[in-house]
């Protein structure tokens, strides 16, 4: 009890010391007068700024069509109305939105001479950004809890997974993921920001813009890094722990065909959670300490604009009922 208690003085003091950082906004800062941000985004020739144009907006209309294509075959396909899909389904959403927070304004920037954003429009993307990065990790959990009943306890999985149940549990993930990073963003737009507004990224990143102070803030890193280090740990050891239980319990299935039924479906689910965790414990376990600053950017492409873009295709090469479905919907429609 005294140790917890001594936690929570210090985390107060914690939180303290970093709203206090904004008595200093009026030293040597512009924040008063900080009306946008520039995006020094990817310093590349204009042909080469044209091409990835061209790639990005691809990589854009596919994630949309294909993750679109999921939701429409959980929708229409009365087999697919299970806790699985149900979870699946919500997902491609979260993945259309995800890549939506931050690939449109890209775009625009790729073509445009300035790359700005407002002050307010960087803090809302850099809210919806995270909270929707947040509520990714809380689904990939409930998606390893939902196989985690259905292949280990398969007898009680009817009645504690049902419909029901699998739609709290989503509302849940939506909810906590945007009620998560509420603190960190707070203060962060806080902070005394210098004159020079130039952010090293496509998108409002906390690194870059604690950077950007013109003080140390030091408390609101501590706070990030708290923040991104408990949510990423947590969810991805309760992951961890699910799927080795799973694959043990699969292990010792005697039919060959279930075992490969088993694994073609958690493959799915583990493909996914691999490329997700891999590039965000990269950056954001300690978002301005010991990455280059250009390597931030590409990490963040690569689980912002082509993870979202694999979701559709990993889940549905990899699973039967998932490409039956979708081939019944593409002919229905035709």
């Amino acid at each position: 009890m005294s140790s917890t208690l001594r936690l929570l003085v210090i985390w107060k003091s914690v939180i303290f010391a970093a709203l206090k950082t904004n008595e200093y906004s009026n030293i040597n800062n512009c924040s008063s007068s900080v009306s946008k941000f520039i995006f020094l985004g990817f310093p590349f020739t204009w042909e080469i700024q044209v091409l990835l144009f061209s790639i990005f907006s691809g990589t854009y209309i596919l994630t949309l069509t294909g993750n679109l294509c999921i939701i429409c075959a959980v929708r229409w396909d009365h087999r697919l109305q299970t806790p699985m899909y149900i979870l699946l389904a919500n997902f491609s959403f979260l993945e259309i939105w995800f890549i939506t927070s931050t690939v449109p304004n890209m775009l625009a920037n790729l073509l445009s001479e300035t790359s700005t954003i407002s002050f307010y429009g960087c803090f809302l993307q850099f809210y919806f950004f995270f909270s929707m990065g947040t509520t990714e990790t809380f689904f990939l959990s409930a998606m390893a809890f939902d196989r985690y009943l259905a292949i280990c306890r398969p007898l009680h999985y009817p009645t504690v997974m049902t419909v029901q149940r699998c739609i709290r549990i989503g509302a849940g993930c939506w909810v906590c993921g945007f009620l998560y990073f509420l603190l960190p963003v707070y203060l962060i737009s806080q902070l005394p920001f210098c004159c020079s507004k130039r952010i090293d990224h496509f998108l409002c990143d906390p690194g870059p813009l604690i950077k950007l102070s013109c003080v140390p803030a030091p408390a609101t890193e501590i706070i990030c890094a708290v923040y991104n280090s408990v949510l990423i740990f947590s969810t991805l050891f309760f992951i961890t722990n699910s799927y080795t239980l799973v694959i043990r319990a699969v292990l010792r299935v005697p039919s060959a065909e279930g075992r490969h039924k088993a694994f073609s479906t958690c493959g799915s689910h583990l493909a996914m959670v691999s490329l997700f965790y891999g590039s965000i414990m990269v950056v954001y376990v300690s978002p301005t300490a010991g990455n280059p600053a250009g390597m931030q950017k590409y990490v963040t492409l690569f689980y912002s604009v082509l993870t979202p873009l694999f979701n559709p295709l990993i889940y549905s090469l990899r699973n039967k009922e998932m490409k039956a479905a979708l081939r019944n919907s593409i002919l229905g429609g035709i």
